[in-house]
């Protein structure tokens, strides 16, 4: 499908996904994330892909939902499916089986610092801010905010964030590890890259399973993930890929991972 409010450049095994809303902050409608679901489905399709790289274009990451489209003001029935909706495309960055890297070039709140929440690294500038904002309004975040957001900087922080609504520097979003990486706003996109590139040197069918298993290792009990730890090397070690990646051990070489 054609493009107006996201752009795709896939390029050496790196696909790029460009918010292109910057007048609205990069808000997202219902066409953007028709058009973002487009995009990650080709992402997940094309083999040759091996990282994905979620920004933004002007001053902000995103600022999540645009009013206009979704507001409490309809009925509740819509209003659940709108939700779903980016629920839907949100689960979908996670449960990609290729990492997923948010290069946060400003702003990121609310629904868009959610959906970087479902990206696997975040890289962010120095003068991005992070916050829910949504308690402001009589309203939580609540497409993901919560419970992705209480996963990774614990439950403490994720209710000081949630229930006052205060946005935070990107220096403290570190130090609680809500990202992974703080830089200067013109060293964004190597640092996104030096990351992709140092992932791409391993083998893909391993980070996928890697990814997988740990992101369901948070739903299930301990003894349960481990098992899955099991079940997925069983599966990695009778791969071409394994064999290629010994070989290469012993070769004293780098390998040379196909997939497969």
């Amino acid at each position: 499908m054609p493009f107006e409010k996201i752009s795709l450049l896939i390029a050496a095994g790196i696909a790029s996904v460009t918010f292109r809303n910057a007048g609205k902050l990069n808000a997202w409608d219902g066409q953007m994330l028709d058009e973002l679901k487009a995009a990650f489905d080709t992402i997940a399709r094309d083999e040759a892909v091996r990282v994905a790289i979620l920004t933004g274009e002007g001053r902000a990451f995103s600022v999540g939902a645009d009013l206009n489209w979704f507001t409490p003001d309809v009925p509740t029935h819509q209003f659940r499916l709108q939700a779903r909706e980016a629920h839907d495309f949100f689960d979908a960055v996670e449960d990609l089986e290729k990492p997923v890297i948010a290069a946060i070039n400003g702003v990121c709140v609310g629904g868009g610092l959610e959906l970087a929440l479902s990206c696997d690294l975040r890289v962010t500038v120095e003068e991005a801010r992070f916050g829910f904002p949504e308690t402001n309004a009589g309203i939580i975040p609540g497409s993901g905010g919560c419970s992705r957001l209480a996963r990774l900087v614990g439950v403490g922080m994720a209710k000081e964030l949630v229930l006052t609504g205060e946005l935070i520097s990107a220096a403290d979003a570190k130090q609680i590890g809500l990202v992974n990486a703080v830089v200067p706003a013109g060293q964004l996109m190597e640092k996104t890259k030096d990351y992709a590139a140092k992932i791409m040197k391993r083998g893909p069918l391993a980070v996928g399973m890697a990814k997988q298993i740990i992101n369901t290792s948070l739903n299930v009990d301990a003894a349960s993930g481990r098992a899955l730890e099991r079940l997925g090397q069983s599966i990695l070690l009778g791969t071409e890929d394994a064999q290629e990646g010994f070989k290469a051990f012993r070769e004293k070489r780098p390998p040379k991972f196909e997939g497969k």
